[in-house]
């Protein structure tokens, strides 16, 4: 408790705002972008005892802010944030009927008791359960799989038979952050090709705090690749009318506390939105 407290502390004690620079990029599809560099955001990310990026893209202006644009644009696997469009690729296929079904636990030992015990669906969600993601994508399928991930657009996902229920946990699937922040603009604004219903499931099922001034959903992941840890959280933040995507991936530095890295996703990224004062 006192770790958490000292880092809590800390990443409070961080003051800003935006640069108010805002520059034009053209992207590599001849499109462009207004982008504006935020300092907060490494301090943050140095306070933690973390290297990465944060991106944020505000909707409403048009504009994304980060500390570090070209990490933003690198794959890394995209661990249980995939359970986002896993989720969906269920509820479309009709594997699962809505965010109560019922994944029966088979009895084996898992890695956390939560995972222990029978889980409706918005609960192996929010508890990240892998096995029962892992059953999910197996009775997706490989064809299936592929199919909906092309008409998704999420990342670049490398399947086949042999990783059909790893491939967003090993191997060479990528996704970066301006593709997370894309996939989840186009879902939130209903611009990718499944039924409202699934939309508003998810939408329902993705919430993870909601108070009077901000609803925020989302997702954390967390790989860990030849040794090396990766953590992700995605979503986005509802304030009134205004919607802020982000996307946040760091990797720990040698003298971080691990015991940590469960929770300082999400807080890294709700600071990015106090550092922005859009909270």
């Amino acid at each position: 408790m006192a770790h958490k407290l000292s880092l809590f502390l800390a990443l409070n004690t961080i003051i800003s705002c935006t640069s108010g620079i805002v520059i034009k990029e053209q992207t590599s599809n001849n499109e462009a972008i207004k982008r504006d560099t935020i300092p907060a955001f490494q301090q943050i990310l140095d306070s933690a005892n973390v290297s990465g990026s944060i991106l944020v893209y505000d909707a409403l202006k048009d504009i994304y802010y980060s500390n570090d644009f070209d990490r933003c644009k690198i794959g890394h696997l995209p661990a249980s944030t995939f359970k986002i469009p896993n989720s969906i690729i269920a509820l479309e296929t009709g594997l699962i009927s809505d965010d109560s079904t019922m994944i029966r636990w088979d009895g084996q030992k898992r890695n956390l008791s939560a995972w222990e015990q029978d889980l409706v669906f918005r609960d192996a969600f929010h508890y990240s359960c892998v096995p029962c993601y892992q059953e999910i994508a197996r009775k997706i399928g490989v064809e299936r799989m592929k199919a909906y991930l092309e008409k998704l657009d999420f990342g670049n996902m490398i399947v086949d038979s042999s990783s059909i229920d790893l491939f967003w946990l090993e191997g060479d699937s990528k996704i970066s952050q301006f593709e997370q922040v894309d996939f989840l603009d186009r879902f939130y604004h209903s611009r990718i090709p499944v039924s409202k219903r699934t939309g508003d499931i998810m939408k329902r099922l993705m919430v993870i705090e909601e108070n009077d001034t901000f609803r925020l959903s989302g997702k954390t992941g967390w790989s860990v690749r030849n040794g090396n840890n990766n953590g992700w959280f995605v979503g986005y933040l509802e304030k009134g009318v205004d919607v802020y995507f982000i996307a946040t991936n760091i990797d720990p530095k040698v003298e971080f506390n691990m015991d940590l890295f469960t929770v300082i996703r999400r807080q890294i990224s709700m600071q990015a939105f106090r550092a922005m004062r859009i909270i």
